[in-house]
């Protein structure tokens, strides 16, 4: 890789890394593009060689945390799974691990599509179809546990639950419901492998 492609890809980096950090602490609309050009230590010309416009980085940004988010989970699980626990619990454990986490201000991808109050802008568009990936992980998750009959059947609710955990983590500024959310959905799953 050439140097200056090397440069070019590094300042896009630390302008993708800087704008979603002060976008998940502070919300999308509340930075602006100076901050984030001052903060990531780069000329604005450079961010907008690489971003047409504040849109276009928002959407960058989500597609960068998505990453993250993921790899976030995978990890989590993977940690629990090895201390014993089945796919569903090692979810939830990972779940109450993010609500734990230094920072946590809930999910870049409702506080985005909230904030964006426009469906039909690409970066709502985009956490629309983040939500529906995060959703079949769970129902992977719950088919792994008990099946895709059950994941099938409960899957959906299981699903608002952890919204609703997420969302009342924040209000609540507690992990208590990553429990509540658990036991709920094993509820749920039992009751669907008795039928």
């Amino acid at each position: 890789m050439s140097t200056t492609r090397a440069k070019r890809s590094d300042a896009r980096g630390r302008i993708v890394e800087t704008a979603e950090r002060l976008f998940y602490a502070e919300g999308v609309r509340a930075v602006g593009i100076d901050r984030i050009i001052a903060e990531a230590e780069v000329a604005k010309m450079t961010l907008y060689n690489h971003f047409a416009s504040k849109d276009d980085l928002i959407l960058a940004v989500l597609q960068y945390r998505e990453e993250q988010v993921d790899a976030m989970f995978a990890r989590a699980i993977e940690r629990h799974l090895k201390r014993g626990k089945d796919r569903l619990a090692a979810f939830f454990a990972a779940l109450k691990d993010w609500f734990e986490s230094p920072g946590f201000r809930g999910c870049s991808f409702i506080n985005a599509r909230v904030e964006l109050a426009d469906a039909a802008h690409p970066a709502s568009q985009f956490s629309a179809e983040h939500k529906e990936r995060f959703h079949a992980m769970i129902h992977q998750v719950i088919a792994d546990t008990a099946g895709a009959k059950v994941a099938d059947a409960v899957s959906d609710a299981v699903a608002l639950l952890v919204e609703g955990a997420v969302v009342t983590s924040v209000m609540e500024q507690s992990s208590q419901p990553a429990k509540v959310a658990e036991q709920a959905a094993l509820a749920l799953v039992a009751k669907a492998k008795r039928r």
